[in-house]
């Protein structure tokens, strides 16, 4: 009994804070960037603290009480934030390894992100990347009739608009690093708040010692010979080749880093270092490309191994 008054407490408690992250997700510029991550959080903590059915419970007065207020929010934030929530927290519950509780976050964020896609062209009769495709085309034209007095830029907007047009082609890749991207930034705040409140969850390991199977390096090999030698647009292979070379790709860089990092760790120089290189690499894609050769060397000769075994 005591328990079950505890938990109505603490889900009043959760449920008050979840609301006031909304509030400051929909309504504060540039902090909703941030609380926009920190909305599965209390359905986290609720339900690694008190299982699966009181999470349930959470979610579906959260439903009722923003379907009251604000109906079509109360879908949207419910599929996406609530729901990813109470996976995460159930799998911390059951004390999962990092990389199992990411999955199951990953997972249920790109079912939700599909969910609400479907759900804007049913029943809203809006198509989301055909509206951001639009939007884009807008700004580019825009931006080139600007740029017209510094000379002939039209090489360069005709790239722009290429990309925007394969953006229809790359939804289901866009999903998927979005979902992962999402999923395991949760996680980490996640984590970073239990500690704080002296619960104890799974956490991923160093960077350094992150590694994917050897077979990714095949999988990567085979779609970049099929981008060499060309596929035919509007092809159900060029629909695979290209949602599956940018994940690979991302993999290949992931994979750098880690061996990056490890080389520092290695060498005992601060993580200042590594983590500076990695702060590069987002603002100069040219590094990008010298992190994701380090990556494919790593994987497929097994680099920090041999780099280990130099002692």
């Amino acid at each position: 009994m005591n328990e079950s008054s505890n938990a109505i407490k603490e889900g009043v408690l959760f449920l008050g804070i979840y609301f006031l992250l909304i509030l400051s997700t929909l309504f504060i510029p540039f902090v909703g960037l941030l609380t926009v991550f920190l909305l599965p959080i209390p359905f986290i903590l609720f339900g690694k603290k008190y299982g699966l059915k009181p999470s349930l419970y959470l979610l579906l007065v959260s439903f009722v009480l923003l379907l009251i207020l604000a109906y079509p929010l109360a879908i949207i934030f419910t599929i996406t934030f609530a729901s990813t929530g109470v996976v995460i927290g159930e799998l911390y519950r059951r004390e999962k390894p990092a990389f199992a509780v990411l999955l199951g976050g990953s997972l249920t964020v790109i079912t939700a992100l599909i969910v609400n896609f479907i759900g804007s062209i049913v029943l809203l009769d809006i198509h989301p990347i055909r509206a951001v495709q639009d939007v884009l085309t807008d700004s580019v034209e825009q931006t080139e009739s600007m740029l017209a007095v510094f000379g002939d830029q039209q090489a360069t907007f005709e790239a722009a608009q290429e990309l925007i047009d394969q953006l229809i082609v790359i939804t289901p890749s866009l999903f998927i690093l979005i979902g992962v991207a999402f999923a395991f930034i949760v996680q980490w705040l996640a984590s970073i708040t239990a500690r704080m409140l002296k619960s104890e969850v799974s956490t991923f390991p160093p960077l350094r010692e992150w590694s994917f199977p050897k077979a990714f390096i095949w999988y990567y090999l085979i779609m970049y010979i099929f981008i060499l030698i060309g596929v035919d647009e509007g092809t159900t292979m060029y629909t695979i080749v290209y949602n599956l070379f940018p994940i690979l790709e991302m993999v290949m860089v992931i994979q750098g880093l880690a061996l990056i990092f490890f080389f520092f760790h290695k060498k005992k120089i601060h993580i200042a270092v590594p983590i500076s290189i990695l702060f590069l690499s987002v603002l100069f894609p040219f590094m990008l490309y010298l992190v994701r050769i380090l990556g494919i060397i790593d994987l497929g000769f097994e680099l920090r191994k041999r780099l280990d075994s130099n002692k």
